[in-house]
């Protein structure tokens, strides 16, 4: 019952779970409001209260993965997300719905990092685990593209309850399969679990999270959201003081300021939150600007993110088996800006699914190589004890990074009375800072491509550690 093939299915499947429901709810929100009595900007906490509940507690969630087990945590994770879930599609009042989506990002925050230090365990570096991630990434992005699709079945034909009850089979299913299939945890890691650091990390991610995701009515440069920005940064600013002067810290600093994470961090964050934008641009050009349905819409994602999966399945194994992980991540954070440019130069007043599909390919296919190969650079070279706190890490910044490009991006596209040329602003402004990012990942060491023979060989991150 533990094949790696099992194991691997389990982890893909607990991954499109988790991205299913990224997309499902955002369908059901008009309905929602109505039957719920939201008001038309107070709706918005239904998405944001599930990314406070996540971006806030991913950190705490790595660090509980190695000290407490990674498997033990995954069943956590997909019990309160099963829960939560069931909770949510009972709720009868706002607040119990808010609060319900906050549980569940909680299940998500222990799941993710989870799910992805068991990758990093289970598979050994190099094509192997690159393929396992190649799997994980394409499970991730069938997700998104069955999240919108399914929501609106489900809102039309069960109502808005459907897309939170539809998680509870699957999540605890998962969660009882999660015994037979994945290997018990070895012994705990000996020490304490750093509660300050992951008071103080939970609590100031979760205020910057707030501040940028949906602090006010008004957005981030309000008086709350911007009150919440600042407690954020200050809270997780006195963090790293205490973290320096931990024992046994919830973030080992060395692994933090190590040159292959730190750069890791600062592109997976660019990669998202220029992702978030041009999700934003592209959704509001086919809506608001040609004036499709939600469920026309959605089809129209559907080449960006067929293609997405198609090269995080095949292409992107492929590549760091040939270019390593340096080479990889430059060129499709590159593409990926190209592909962006490509499709805001598509979206015309008589545009439609056609002047839109270049961009769709290559935005999609050089997207889907990078989303895999920034994670692939999170966990090369992390030592096992430390694949938790690493995940947790890269997790962390690609939910801040998304909530920062959203609330930018929007704010830009906002800021010209023609939407149109609003949201070509805000587009082209992705479109360079990704290819920026293409130029940041260069700061990685090189690494020697990913073949059968080296598979076992640390990334240069060991050494680098050493020499921290």
């Amino acid at each position: 019952m533990r094949s790696p093939r099992l194991r691997l299915g389990l982890l893909a499947f607990t991954q499109l779970i988790v991205a299913l429901d990224y997309n499902i709810v955002y369908v059901a929100l008009p309905d929602i409001g109505r039957a719920l009595g939201f008001g038309p900007s107070s709706v918005q906490w239904v998405v944001s209260a599930y990314a406070v509940g996540l971006g806030g507690l991913l950190l705490f969630g790595g660090r509980a993965a190695d000290r407490l087990g990674a498997r033990r945590m995954f069943v956590t994770g997909l019990a309160l997300y099963g829960l939560a879930s069931l909770a949510g599609g009972l709720a009868a009042d706002p607040a119990l719905l808010v609060a319900a989506r906050a549980v569940q990002g909680a299940g998500g925050a222990l799941l993710t990092p989870a799910t992805l230090t068991l990758i990093y365990r289970g598979f050994a570096e190099g094509p192997e685990r690159n393929r396992a991630l190649g799997v994980w990434g394409m499970a991730g992005s069938a997700g998104l593209a069955a999240g919108s699709l399914l929501g609106g079945v489900l809102t039309d034909y069960v109502g808005w309850e459907g897309v939170f009850f539809v998680n509870v089979p699957l999540a605890l299913g998962c969660a009882l399969i999660a015994w037979r299939v994945l290997p018990a945890d070895p012994a705990r890691t000996p020490g304490s679990l750093d509660v300050p650091g992951a008071v103080l990390a939970t609590a100031g991610s979760a205020l910057l999270v707030f501040g940028l995701a949906g602090g006010s009515d008004a957005g981030w440069g309000s008086v709350r959201g911007g009150g919440a920005l600042a407690a954020g940064v200050a809270l997780l600013a006195l963090m790293l003081v205490v973290e320096a002067r931990t024992r046994e810290p919830l973030i080992p600093l060395p692994l933090a300021r190590s040159r292959t994470m730190a750069t890791t961090m600062i592109v997976i964050a660019i990669f998202q939150a220029t992702l978030n934008g041009g999700y934003y641009v592209l959704t509001s050009y086919l809506q608001p600007v040609l004036g499709y349905s939600s469920l026309k819409a959605g089809l129209t994602f559907l080449p960006l993110t067929l293609v997405c999966m198609l090269a995080a399945l095949k292409a992107t194994p492929a590549l760091l088996g040939r270019w390593g992980i340096r080479t990889t991540l430059s060129v499709s954070m590159m593409g990926t800006g190209a592909g962006i440019a490509l499709l805001v130069a598509g979206t015309t007043r008589g545009g439609g699914l056609w002047t839109l599909l270049p961009g769709s390919i290559v935005w999609g296919a050089c997207g889907g190589i990078g989303f895999v190969t920034l994670f692939a650079a999170a966990g090369a070279g992390v030592a096992a004890h430390e694949q938790g706190v690493a995940s947790g890490m890269a997790s962390t910044t690609k939910e801040i990074g998304g909530a920062l490009g959203l609330a930018v991006f929007i704010a830009i596209a906002t800021g010209s009375s023609d939407l149109l040329d609003g949201l070509h602003a805000a587009g082209w402004t992705a479109a360079a800072v990704t290819a920026g990012g293409g130029l940041i990942a260069l700061a990685l060491r090189p690494s020697a491509p990913a073949t059968a023979e080296s598979e076992q060989t640390p990334d240069d991150r060991t050494l680098e550690g050493a020499n921290a």
